[in-house]
């Protein structure tokens, strides 16, 4: 969480709608310029003045039930300071939807109903213990 002063100065900044939007889904208030919007609908934001290091740069997600796999490539690289300029900046960056790729989001389906699911196809070699008791008389 941030001091008191920041958070009022951030208020006075994003207004009241964005300071309880951003409570609500990252847990802080944050102020900063606005970089780019991808295909998926996430906003991606940037402050260099008042934000810690490693900090400065942050995604705004669309949906409220967010997936971190919602993040393309290209802005993945440039979120986590593995480049630094955005995608929309970078010519080497620059992303087309191929012809392979999917038009659009499947999310993770790990930890839930429909996730993958070993099985095995062998039989087991030990089996537990079952005890039979006899009935009382």
């Amino acid at each position: 969480m941030s001091t008191l002063l920041r958070t009022l100065r951030n208020l006075r900044r994003i207004g009241l709608k964005e300071y309880g939007h951003q409570l609500q889904n990252i847990g802080d208030t944050k102020a900063g310029t606005f970089i780019a919007k991808d295909r998926y609908g996430n906003k991606y934001y940037e402050n260099l003045v008042e934000e810690l290091p490693l900090r400065t740069r942050w995604v705004d997600y669309k949906d409220k039930e967010y997936d971190a796999a919602q993040i393309e490539p290209g802005w993945h690289a440039w979120i986590s300071y593995m480049v630094d300029k955005p995608p929309t900046e970078d010519p080497i960056l620059q992303r087309r939807v191929r012809d392979w790729e999917p038009k659009e989001h499947r999310p993770t389906l790990t930890l839930s109903r429909s996730g993958y699911k070993p099985y095995s196809t062998t039989k087991n070699k030990y089996f537990p213990w079952i005890p039979v008791a006899k009935a009382r008389q």
